[in-house]
């Protein structure tokens, strides 16, 4: 059955709550649910409900399209200057026996690495130290063009990027300026998490607030230039919180319009300062998902992490308003594995990540980063069971 007759059912039923339904006429005409309304779903819509909305609004922008990129990760540190609560990846800098701390030479070994294969992107965040500095990030963005011009470099947070500016001595502007000069492509969404002060200021009061994250991203924009969203859930915040940082993003998106995929990120609780907190469950995470497609109703893309939260989850999230679910096909990420991710050695081959789309019924379209079709795997018969390729990172001294 298609999504517009089980909306147009939901429509008719007179067992659904007045307000369910004032909300479903809402997403039928393409009109904007406010922010009570959204806090109304977190709080009483129930799986199915927000499916057929969720899935209503996918299949009217894109389809049974499903969108993945060939990508690999650079992590150039797990060392970091700041303790957030939720983190499992990083170590701070009295830790430093626990962790790696790339240098240039060894991150373009990495980048050199992947001269043979088909990949389209490469995708740098880490934690922060001193060292990492505007000089450096400008030097490694060039080298990596001068290396491999069509690499499209996808960069840092605006957490790196305040440490980054507020070290240097420049305005938000002038530096991301400078960063797209030196071969800055686009920001991923990370570094987000919940914009509200209160829940900042108890899981990561060091590092730049929302609101300098969200100026960072304008300011990008400003350039004509495009980057992803994020949101941290699942750990201590409420709903409210949840909507108030989809508002935030909404908000920001009409001014700018230069976000191109939200990507919620399910908090896990595995060897970190909030283990304590249990992990949402499967259908909180689609709930998550579908409520994200609703509000953001000025994002084009929203994406699940198939390392993070696994291949299974990440097949449901395809029903509930996602449509993108990223591309890692290399075993080098390590932020994922060690926050407990479902996935504790991210790799896919092509062929098994199209095929995991194809077992759902999607169509899987190979994007690069802005969303330009690559290739249409729709119909490709595969002629080998070729298995991911693994790269072995430099050896630290």
């Amino acid at each position: 059955m298609q999504p517009k007759h089980l909306l147009q059912i939901l429509l008719n039923d007179t067992s659904i709550a007045q307000r369910h339904k004032i909300i479903a006429q809402k997403v039928y005409n393409n009109q904007r649910i406010s922010f009570d309304e959204g806090v109304y779903l977190y709080q009483h819509a129930n799986l199915p409900f927000l499916g057929v909305l969720a899935n209503y609004i996918r299949v009217k922008r894109h389809g049974n399209n499903t969108y993945f990129n060939k990508n690999f990760h650079i992590e150039p540190t797990n060392l970091c200057v700041y303790d957030c609560k939720f983190c499992s990846y990083s170590k701070l800098i009295k830790q430093k026996a626990e962790g790696w701390e790339y240098t240039m030479d060894e991150m373009l070994t990495i980048v050199k690495n992947y001269d043979s294969q088909a990949v389209s992107e490469v995708h740098i965040v880490g934690g922060v130290l001193p060292q990492y500095d505007m000089e450096f990030y400008i030097n490694l963005f060039k080298n990596i063009k001068n290396h491999r011009p069509s690499l499209h470099i996808k960069a840092l947070t605006p957490v790196e990027y305040h440490y980054i500016f507020k070290k240097a001595k420049v305005d938000y502007a002038t530096g991301m300026q400078i960063m797209k000069d030196a071969g800055l492509d686009s920001m991923p969404g990370g570094g987000a998490e919940i914009f509200a002060p209160e829940i900042r200021q108890i899981i990561a009061k060091d590092k730049c607030t929302g609101q300098q994250w969200l100026q960072i991203h304008r300011e990008w924009h400003k350039l004509g230039m495009r980057s992803n969203a994020t949101m941290l859930y699942g750990h201590i915040e409420e709903f409210k919180h949840r909507v108030d940082h989809l508002e935030q993003l909404r908000n920001l998106q009409d001014e700018t319009k230069g976000f191109q995929a939200f990507i919620p990120l399910k908090f896990r609780n595995h060897d970190n300062q909030m283990s304590h907190i249990t992990e949402s469950t499967v259908v909180e995470d689609l709930r998550n998902y579908a409520i994200s497609r609703i509000y953001l109703d000025n994002f084009d893309h929203i994406k699940s992490y198939w390392a993070m939260i696994g291949r299974n989850t990440a097949q449901l999230s395809l029903n509930f308003g996602v449509d993108d679910i990223d591309g890692t096909l290399d075993d080098t990420t390590k932020i994922y594995s060690l926050a407990g991710a479902e996935e504790q050695h991210p790799a896919m081959s092509t062929r098994e990540l199209v095929d995991l789309i194809k077992s759902v019924g999607k169509k899987p379209l190979e994007r690069d980063t802005l969303y330009h079709i690559i290739t249409d795997y729709e119909n490709v018969a595969f002629t080998d069971d070729a298995k991911p390729s693994y790269y072995a990172l430099p050896v630290l001294n």
